[in-house]
């Protein structure tokens, strides 16, 4: 176990992943905020740190869960057609559907951003919090909505990562646990920081779209999946971490830029 998470291959899907999770994170940050923002004071941080770490919890509980299904290998039905073949398994089935929904969410999340900025914040507003187990339960079911991608982009990025699932379950979980203490830590700050760099969020839900695109890649190959004769292959993780960093050098340089104009 030990030896794999010092890995390369291990490590780097640690950064990445943790990354991923606090960007993701940020909107999840901002709604629990307005959420404790309800309560009296002297309860605000208690709110939000139990919250937190029930959420933490919550994610690992799905982790579990998701993980569960991926490892049903076995296909259960198979497509046969004369220009299209697919053996089609629970795993398969959870990672072609995982793919689409960040594709989705993603795509529908940059719009909401860019057109409705304020949409979700002043939604959440109208509704009335009087007492800490409700702003709890209500900071529980936003965590949950907001877990799903969060869960799949998990298993996006560790997946095929070693034979033995335990142990990528075990990097999930603990990408979760050192995300989700930077988030109670640093909320404001990363929070503030965000909204001086919209672009930051943006494309981290951009590297979403690549992961769900691999997700779908990943599904068709391990059922494979032929179109027309030819099989669909996997696309190599190194490829996937390649874009982000270089995608975030890119945005540094940005940075930079920015800061000598504005000088």
């Amino acid at each position: 176990m030990i030896d794999f998470l010092l890995t390369s291959d291990a490590l780097m899907a640690l950064l990445t992943l943790t990354f991923l999770e606090i960007i993701l994170g940020i909107d999840n940050i901002v709604f629990i905020s307005i959420a404790a923002n309800k309560l009296p004071e002297n309860q605000r941080s208690k709110a939000m740190n139990i919250g937190l770490l029930l959420a933490m919890a919550q994610r690992i509980i799905l982790l579990f869960f998701v993980s569960f299904l991926i490892g049903l290998k076995e296909p259960f039905y198979t497509v046969n057609l004369s220009w299209f073949h697919a053996a089609i398994s629970w795993q398969a089935l959870i990672l072609f559907v995982g793919g689409i929904f960040l594709i989705y969410k993603s795509t529908s999340e940059i719009h909401e951003k860019v057109e409705l900025p304020k949409h979700d914040e002043n939604h959440l507003k109208k509704k009335k919090v009087q007492s800490l187990k409700q702003a709890i339960t209500q900071i529980l079911l936003i965590d949950f909505i907001f877990s799903i991608d969060s869960i799949l982009t998990a298993v996006g990025m560790t997946n095929g990562l070693h034979p033995n699932h335990n142990y990528t379950l075990v990097l999930m979980i603990i990408a979760v646990i050192i995300s989700i203490f930077i988030m109670i830590g640093f909320a404001n700050p990363i929070r503030k920081f965000i909204d001086s760099h919209p672009s930051i969020q943006l494309l981290g839900l951009a590297f979403l779209i690549l992961i769900g695109f691999m997700l779908i890649t990943e599904a068709a190959h391990l059922s494979h999946t032929k179109l027309f004769g030819n099989e669909v292959g996997a696309i190599p993780k190194g490829y996937l971490y390649f874009a982000i960093a270089f995608s975030l050098f890119v945005e540094f340089l940005n940075f930079k830029t920015v800061k000598k104009l504005n000088k």
